[in-house]
């Protein structure tokens, strides 16, 4: 019997000596489960332009295009086809889960229209709502035409980046 007691005791005082705190492998075990649950958050990201609060208001129909340009800063754009044309364009995509792909929740070009003269003649706020274009000024989706033909290539070259 001696020697099976001291056995024990040798293999208790090793085990004892060689184990971790119980609140050190709780410690260690809350901080994976953790940092594994912190990679399951979604994540938003802004691309493009950032509009400034109040920066629309400051710009009044018949503003100079240095005043816009002064507001608003540097287009990310500029169209010259029938007058000139500034575009400030931005896009906010999600990612559910950092491995997963981003998905486009919304995309908005603000298209500021300037006359011979390089005053404002008209501002609209275009967004993609179900796939086609639509002005949040006016709360109209334009027809098929001129202005389409020339935003649907913005949106498409944003959408692949």
């Amino acid at each position: 019997m001696s020697i099976s007691i001291d056995r024990r005791g040798r293999a208790d005082a090793l085990r004892s000596r060689f184990s971790l705190p119980r609140s050190l492998g709780l410690a260690v075990a809350l901080t994976l489960v953790g940092a594994g649950m912190g990679a399951c958050t979604s994540e938003q990201f802004q691309k493009g332009y950032i509009l400034p609060n109040g920066a629309l208001e400051q710009i009044p129909i018949g503003a100079s295009q240095d005043q816009v340009l002064l507001v608003m800063g540097t287009p990310s754009t500029v169209a010259t086809l029938d007058g000139e044309v500034f575009y400030y364009i931005s896009q906010r995509t999600e990612r559910a889960v950092a491995f997963m792909p981003q998905k486009v929740i919304d995309q908005r070009v603000i298209a500021i229209y300037f006359d011979k003269n390089r005053q404002v003649r008209r501002i609209a706020n275009y967004g993609l709502q179900d796939g086609k274009i639509f002005d949040f000024i006016s709360r109209t989706t334009p027809t098929s035409g001129q202005e389409m033909s020339y935003l649907a290539p913005l949106f498409r070259l944003i959408s692949f980046r």
